[in-house]
């Protein structure tokens, strides 16, 4: 199939003035997605009515649901994953400092298992740390976590295939995605190269019902539609750093690009709100997780 390249004239655009829209997912008819400016988890209807559930300890704040509807949230600054109640209180759901140091808390999907996993890098890139690779942590529905994979250069988005038996990561700094065999008990083995992007720089991603990955790049505002194998498939331009995509609508046709203007990591809560929501009619229907 010939790559097709556009700044599509159908791209709509739901949401404006947000700080840093981040980690779209489609749950129960509305877009949920997280501002990482205002620490705020957002739920947003088609016609663009935004409102907040809550507001999340720190930095990044990440959402899933387990099989059972219950929402966990990553709290990055204290190394845990939570769990929300319907009271609107957070327990803890596992520890992540158990699972690596610096304890993951950039990215978060939870397979059809109830199995949360939960990566980040090996280095505060915030704090101008010096670079190392990171991984992926898992936690099991009773709580317990550990670390699954290593020696990813920066583990961004993640997916996990509609069968359960596979977990994708992108890896933003290795421009690639990468793919694990999930075990029975959550564990990943068998890494391999699903898509080498050559100079695709992936961050959030998403599956659709064709197994092509979409993925969010910033450095080159756009977002993209691969094969595996690393064919690509569609190249939508944007205006500014698409960080984050997500399938959704009634029928998992509308694919939905969190993006923002991108000045680097010691820029990125500062005014003016460039962050916004994009959509379009994607050629196939999202599945998986999330």
């Amino acid at each position: 199939m010939p790559t097709r390249e556009s700044a599509r004239s159908d791209v709509q655009i739901l949401l404006t003035g947000l700080v840093f829209g981040e980690q779209p997912r489609w749950h129960e008819g509305r877009l949920w997605f997280s501002d990482w400016g205002t620490q705020e988890v957002i739920a947003a209807d088609l016609q663009g009515n935004g409102e907040v559930i809550l507001e999340a300890p720190s930095f990044p704040c990440c959402v899933d649901w387990l099989p059972d509807g219950r929402l966990l949230l990553v709290s990055a600054r204290d190394g845990l994953l939570l769990r929300w109640g319907t009271d609107g209180s957070l327990a803890t759901h596992g520890d992540l400092t158990a699972a690596s140091d610096p304890p993951p808390g950039n990215e978060l999907v939870v397979d059809g298992r109830g199995n949360a996993y939960v990566n980040g890098p090996g280095f505060d890139m915030m704090a101008g740390a010096k670079f190392a690779p990171g991984g992926v942590a898992l936690v099991t529905p009773d709580g317990s976590a550990r670390q699954v994979a290593d020696g990813i250069a920066f583990p961004n988005g993640m997916l996990v295939t509609p069968d359960n038996s596979t977990l994708i990561v992108a890896d933003s700094y290795g421009k690639c995605l990468t793919a694990f065999d999930i075990a029975p008990d959550g564990s990943l083995s068998n890494r391999r190269a699903w898509a080498d992007l050559k100079d695709g720089v992936p961050d959030g991603i998403c599956l659709d019902a064709d197994n092509a990955v979409w993925y969010g790049d910033v450095p080159n505002r756009r977002c993209v539609r691969v094969a595996e194998g690393g064919e690509v498939l569609e190249t939508i331009e944007l205006d500014r750093g698409c960080f984050a995509c997500a399938l959704g609508g009634a029928d998992r046709r509308t694919l939905f690009m969190m993006a923002t203007e991108w000045n680097g990591p010691e820029n990125m809560f500062s005014e003016p709100r460039t962050g916004q929501v994009l959509t379009v009619r994607a050629p196939a229907a999202g599945v998986g997780w999330p």
